[in-house]
């Protein structure tokens, strides 16, 4: 099913004020472009990213080992820059295999256009063709502008624990687990 969907890319898309940018997964030719990309994200924001970014090897084992059933980079270009990633990640197996996790990272110079929230839209599309019946988003509380954005998504807070998580300085933070059931077009339709 994943292979009908990744058909579709590249994919062209506009946003807000007519803005236009190419979307396709990470391909491991991207590896130069996306370590570019994590360098432009501000510092105190990678304090929140889970992985260490700024490492190149850590950039360059994603992108030699793409798994794309397992997790699914999907990238937005600006010419031959990333502005934007979002992921979409799944078990293919267990008591979790019917749940995915989406994150999204834009680019600061590409923010405010409407970008990340077309992105987790599009990745909620293919969650829902490729079968996923539940989706989350993980947060630290203080990440107040992405936690109302998945929440004007239909995500609500399923969990919140204080002083749970620690950022990349040690600091602890509230977690914040969000999610949304995933609705086919039948039952939108109220089919089924």
């Amino acid at each position: 099913m994943l292979d009908t969907v990744l058909e579709s890319y590249p994919k062209r898309i506009a946003v807000k004020k007519g803005f236009k940018c190419t979307l396709r997964p990470l391909e491991s030719g991207d590896e130069k472009m996306f370590h570019q990309f994590f360098q432009a994200i501000p510092e105190h924001e990678k304090l929140f990213i889970k992985h260490r970014v700024s490492d190149p090897k850590v950039i360059k084992a994603w992108c030699k080992n793409i798994d794309l059933g397992r997790i699914l980079p999907l990238l937005a270009f600006d010419g031959r820059k990333i502005i934007a990633d979002a992921s979409l990640h799944q078990q293919l197996g267990g008591w979790k295999r019917h749940i995915g996790r989406v994150s999204i990272l834009v680019h600061p110079e590409y923010r405010g256009r409407g970008l990340g929230r077309a992105m987790v839209e599009e990745l909620l599309d293919i969650a829902r063709q490729i079968g996923l019946e539940k989706i989350e988003a993980e947060f630290l509380g203080d990440q107040r502008e992405a936690i109302k954005l998945f929440g004007l998504l239909g995500f609500r807070t399923l969990l919140l624990l204080p002083d749970y998580v620690k950022d990349m300085q040690a600091i602890t933070h509230d977690y914040v687990l969000m999610g949304a059931d995933l609705k086919t077009d039948e039952e939108y339709a109220g089919v089924g």
